[in-house]
């Protein structure tokens, strides 16, 4: 067990029942929050996400913790693929997805389903990429997760994964230690009203495995050619690995 699945948002139940609970109280100003604590910068983090997957032109896509729907918007509107499915465990971040999607008119492209991201319903070798942002740090089961990604992913397929993470270097380490224990969380507790879920996302922060070792995890879940990027100094890692 990895360290980060060991911390809940709350002190009952299950980590899924939790983290679903969590995510359906913060989803009506998740969006406001997730950009506006990080600037914004997270958007372009997606963006570099999506490029990786640029050269391989994916037709089908499955973003796994698709919560509002942001990559799963941003990868139809700059890939232009046939197919995006959204899952996640959330109704309540998904539907405010559903309302983005039609607003822009890509029903016909985006979908959202309900799922475990540890025990898919798809089939296998069923998607040309998966993707995931910002989420895959809330598995109750990483390695689970991860397989799952594998399995329903085509031979030749591609994951490409943005996940927050604690930087290596002085001063950013410490800076952004300062800034996650304390600007986060209060103001996450002030704007969204849950007084666990920012103290909670800064902890998975601190304890989910990153660089190296994040992607010896990827190559045991069955990804070969596994690869990370350090960005923003660190804040963020991108990982790239191939089926």
């Amino acid at each position: 067990m990895y360290e980060q699945e060991k911390i809940t948002p709350y002190h009952d139940g299950e980590k899924a029942s939790q983290v679903e609970q969590m995510f359906d109280n913060i989803a009506p100003t998740y969006d406001k929050l997730n950009h506006r604590l990080s600037w914004d910068i997270d958007k372009g983090w997606r963006k570099k996400a999506i490029k990786a997957l640029a050269p391989y032109k994916p037709q089908s896509l499955l973003d796994i913790a698709t919560g509002t729907g942001d990559f799963a918007i941003l990868a139809t509107q700059m890939l232009h693929p046939q197919r995006v499915v959204g899952a996640d465990i959330s109704e309540g971040m998904m539907q405010i997805g559903r309302e983005k999607v039609k607003a822009l008119r890509l029903e016909n492209v985006v979908t959202f389903e309900k799922e475990d991201c540890t025990h898919l319903s798809y089939n296998n070798e069923n998607f040309d990429a998966v993707t995931a942002a910002f989420g895959i740090r809330n598995f109750a089961d990483l390695d689970a997760g991860l397989r799952e990604m594998c399995r329903v992913l085509r031979t030749g397929g591609h994951l490409s994964i943005v996940e927050l993470t604690t930087p290596v270097k002085f001063p950013m380490r410490q800076l952004f230690h300062i800034y996650s224990h304390t600007v986060l969380p209060v103001y996450g507790r002030l704007i969204s009203k849950d007084t666990s879920a920012y103290s909670y996302l800064t902890k998975t922060i601190d304890a989910f495995p990153q660089g190296e070792r994040m992607v010896e995890i990827l190559k045991k879940a069955g990804f070969s050619d596994a690869k990370f990027k350090r960005l923003t100094f660190g804040i963020c890692t991108m990982y790239f690995a191939t089926k």
